[in-house]
């Protein structure tokens, strides 16, 4: 579609831009104290986009000369980003951290990194990959070191440059590796060269993969690529924190959704189970073993955590890798266990942070020992924290246990050649029972007894219950989620 007809098809893109530069020019004309107004256009300037990206409806296509697609499946990771980010805004209102600070540019930087998250979603070239990824990636290094003055917040931002700097490096050189065998930057017309390719070209096709493969990893969190998380997660603000622990890696698995479904699969991207036969590397092998090591790493170093914080970054790795078990099946049922399992860790997780958020202001800090006793001094955050370590970990009747459900049943029927991939994924979950319940352990079993009962304000008990209620109404539930997958599981493809 030329440029003039994807306009209209743009528009959640525009009411999203529209949303940045009206926060710009309130937060320029805002009092320095009164910034918090800004959050608010930005609040309504986000509903307004994700009412946009359900009203703008067309069948499957291609916008601005084939760079991004418009599909069912883009517009499903655009309202799991949007989702978020709104939870975000409300995590950032209630978070302590940013006291003394202004924040007006903030809630434009955050929506500056949807924006290129919504690229993610939808490219479908490699120039507007590499552009998507690096608007994603600045907005990133700028968030996590927003708390200047606070020395962990600096260093965060510096490691994350730095390994950012690296991994970007790796994926340009790959993506001009595969520029420079196939002619082009389309992901269709790359699938189709490849197919005329000789044997010659196989070690630098793999190569050339591989350093993608690099780039895709750091946004996801998979090992070996992951030496940014834990040091990033725990110096950034919690808020951004909670954000990089979800919408990104929702924008990250989207773009290697398309890239290993549309370029390196035979025909109809999601119709087949087999990899070009002329492409040697065992790619379904080196998938699997990425997702192993990753979750294995991530549990068992959770393990020895004693910061709450520090422990769920290592353990969003660890859920990167349960993800990423269904990529080696290349098969509709995997992509369909990934989105279910995106949004059910939606919840789960950013109800943990904000938990995590609501204790660091009470308590002073967020490590274990902070708590202590906390299930029956505080028995609200107790029992919501509870069923958000029942559901990372897996467990029924919560929405954990469903995504898990679905990416096992994904590897299963593949067939036997991925059983191994289940069993390590069964073994790294009976793994995490542990650290997860030991923050439940730690909030019933430890501490003096307290005759004390702390009651959060109503605006905070109804962000727990809105991420609470669905933890658990979804595992019992999850009808409406499996429909909005299905009716979502729809790829522009050009045969």
């Amino acid at each position: 579609m030329n440029n003039l007809l994807s306009i209209s098809l743009f528009l959640p893109e525009l009411v999203l831009t529209a949303t940045i530069i009206i926060a710009i020019i309130v937060d320029i004309f805002s009092v320095s104290n009164r910034t918090s107004k800004v959050s608010n256009y930005v609040i309504i300037g986000l509903l307004a986009t994700l009412a946009a990206v359900f009203l703008t409806n067309h069948s499957p296509t291609t916008l601005f000369m084939d760079s991004l697609a418009f599909d069912p499946f883009a517009s499903f990771i655009k309202s799991v980003v949007l989702v978020a980010t709104l939870l975000i805004i409300i995590f950032t209102r209630y978070s302590n951290e940013f006291k003394g600070y202004h924040t007006g540019e903030y809630y434009a930087l955050l929506c500056i990194m949807v924006f290129g998250m919504f690229l993610m979603a939808s490219a479908i070239d490699l120039i507007t990959v590499y552009l998507s990824i690096e608007v994603v990636s600045l907005m990133s290094f700028i968030l996590a070191g927003y708390l200047k003055n606070n020395p962990r917040s600096n260093e965060a931002s510096l490691k994350y440059v730095i390994y950012g700097a690296f991994s970007s490096g790796i994926m340009l050189y790959g993506l001009s590796i595969i520029f420079g065998l196939t002619g082009t930057t389309k992901f269709f017309a790359i699938r189709d060269a490849i197919t005329t390719l000789d044997s010659s070209s196989n070690l630098a096709l793999t190569l050339s993969t591989v350093f993608v493969l690099a780039g895709f990893g750091y946004k996801i969190s998979a090992v070996p690529f992951h030496f940014w998380t834990p040091d990033v997660y725990e110096g950034s603000p919690t808020p951004i924190t909670a954000y990089l622990s979800v919408a990104p890696k929702a924008a990250g698995f989207a773009l290697m959704i398309r890239f290993f479904n549309q370029v390196f699969v035979d025909g109809d991207s999601l119709s087949t189970l087999g990899w070009y036969a002329d492409v040697s590397f065992a790619w379904p092998e080196i998938l699997g073993v990425i997702s192993v090591v990753t979750m294995t790493m991530g549990n068992l170093v959770a393990i020895q955590q004693n910061s709450v914080k520090r422990m769920l970054a290592y353990s969003s790795i660890a859920h990167a890798g349960y993800m990423l078990m269904a990529f080696p099946t290349i098969s509709s049922e995997g992509v369909f266990a990934v989105m279910i399992y995106l949004v059910m860790y939606l919840f789960m997780n950013l109800g943990a942070f904000f938990v995590l958020i609501y204790v660091a202001q009470k308590q002073g800090g967020e490590n274990f020992e902070h708590f202590s006793g906390l299930g029956w001094r505080m028995p609200i955050v107790g029992i919501v924290m509870t069923i958000f370590m029942f559901s990372l970990t897996g467990l029924p009747p919560t929405v954990g246990f469903i995504g898990k459900f679905y990416l096992f049943v994904a590897v299963i029927n593949a067939g036997s050649a991925f059983y191994w991939i289940a069993f390590f994924g069964a073994i790294n979950t009976v793994v995490s029972l542990y650290f997860y319940m030991r923050v439940v352990k730690t909030m019933y079993l430890d501490g003096n007894p307290s005759e004390e009962i702390i009651v959060p304000p109503l605006s905070v008990t109804l962000i727990l219950l809105v991420l609470a209620v669905p933890s658990v109404f979804f595992g019992i539930y999850w009808t409406p989620i499996l429909n909005w997958v299905n009716n979502s599981l729809l790829f522009f493809v050009q045969i």
